[in-house]
């Protein structure tokens, strides 16, 4: 397919899901729109080699470091430290994730499906490119389209169990809660930090691709030398040189930078889809279902022991460990969704989103940005 024709093409099949998320309030996502246009397209008219012709499969591989140093720089350690229980419960069900399907996903599953299946429920998109790589070096083009079919399917099984536990929780906060209500309080205020040592002068998105692109390049070769995972480096690169102030927070989105991007790695991701066909899928329903119901019923679990020790309500508990598997800005749009529909006037609204949203947001951050990153850098290796 001639190029430009090719990438208008891609840029339609997610501008379409982009539309469609926005009328269903993200009920349903940008990503399950994409993958069932793409699908449709691949079995009718479609070229398989769609992406290749736009260009984007190169340039997503080597800007998928670039984004997760941007990622990086979203995470705020002062956050993370004052909410430190929430990042406990997070990390919690993360490992609740792992546990659960290595010990019943291997004998139900397949050692394959298991491990592959561990960090995409975790955190989606990045985790998902880490096990995919490493499958598809190793031939294994079906466990490579599972991953990519998990970060999509995910989401149904975690917003509407988090709603239903964000609504007992509401009604708890309604019911016993003392604290006074500011109504001009702000929430969800942006984690914008002004760098007071650059001049705004000098943030042009040349100045700021530059700067991203010299984390990265110090990424690539720590990680070279250590041995660790080029993409877990990236994202505490991303963290460390943000609070040391040489990274701004968001950076590739002040570069104007972040929506091409993230077009790029969406390129990256669904290309395992040109592969798929109505019969690879049947055969892949079992492990789909099945690793999503073991992941689940671990993030419950686990979410809920901790969340007792640390004197947090089992429903807040679970409904945090559930972040895993929709993350921002699912965690957002639930917590505004639970406060409309219990909180009957606008000061009982307020008073649901300053206990649940703060909670829901740090959990997302944490289990999709850092923690499904480490996991899979430590499950690539067990492929």
């Amino acid at each position: 397919m001639n190029s430009i024709g090719a990438l208008t093409l891609v840029c339609a099949i997610f501008a379409i899901g982009d539309i469609v998320s926005i009328k269903t309030k993200s009920m349903i996502s940008t990503m399950l729109v994409a993958l069932l246009l793409l699908l449709i397209g691949f079995w009718t008219k479609i070229p398989t080699t769609l992406f290749e012709d736009a260009g984007l499969l190169k340039i997503g591989g080597i800007l998928i470091p670039f984004l997760i140093v941007h990622m990086g720089t979203l995470l705020n350690l002062s956050d993370l430290k004052k909410e430190w229980r929430i990042v406990i419960i997070a990390i919690g069900a993360v490992i609740g994730i792992a546990i659960f399907l290595l010990l019943l996903g291997i004998p139900l599953l397949g050692r394959e499906f298991a491990i592959s299946a561990a960090p995409p429920i975790s955190g989606g998109v990045v985790a998902a490119i880490i096990m995919g790589e490493k499958a598809e070096a190793l031939g294994m083009d079906n466990i490579y389209l599972f991953a990519t079919l998990l970060v999509v399917v995910q989401q149904f099984f975690g917003i509407p169990l988090a709603s239903f536990l964000l609504n007992k929780e509401a009604r708890k906060v309604l019911k016993t809660s003392d604290e006074k209500i500011n109504i001009e309080k702000k929430l969800n205020e942006s984690k914008v930090e002004s760098n007071k040592k650059i001049s705004s002068a000098y943030d042009t998105p040349y100045i700021l691709l530059a700067k991203v692109g010299l984390v990265v390049f110090l990424s690539t070769k720590f990680a070279e030398i250590t041995k660790l995972n080029i993409y877990v480096v990236s994202l505490f690169f991303g963290l460390l040189f943000k609070e040391l102030g040489f990274l701004q927070e968001d950076i590739l989105k002040k570069a104007n930078a972040f929506g091409l991007g993230m077009l790029a790695l969406m390129a990256v991701i669904f290309n395992s889809t040109s592969m798929a066909t109505p019969e690879t899928l049947k055969g892949l329903l079992f492990p789909l279902i099945g690793s999503l119901v073991i992941a689940t019923i671990g993030i419950l679990i686990v979410s809920a022991i901790i969340g007792k020790i640390l004197n947090y309500s089992m429903a807040m508990s679970m409904a945090i460990g559930l972040s895993a598997l929709f993350g921002f800005p699912g965690t957002f749009v639930i917590s505004n969704e639970v406060a409309n529909a219990v909180g009957e006037t606008e000061e009982e609204r307020l008073l649901i989103l300053d206990h649940i949203l703060p909670k829901m947001l740090v959990s997302g951050f944490v289990t999709v940005t850092i923690a499904s990153v480490v996991l899979a850098g430590v499950m690539v290796n067990m492929l």
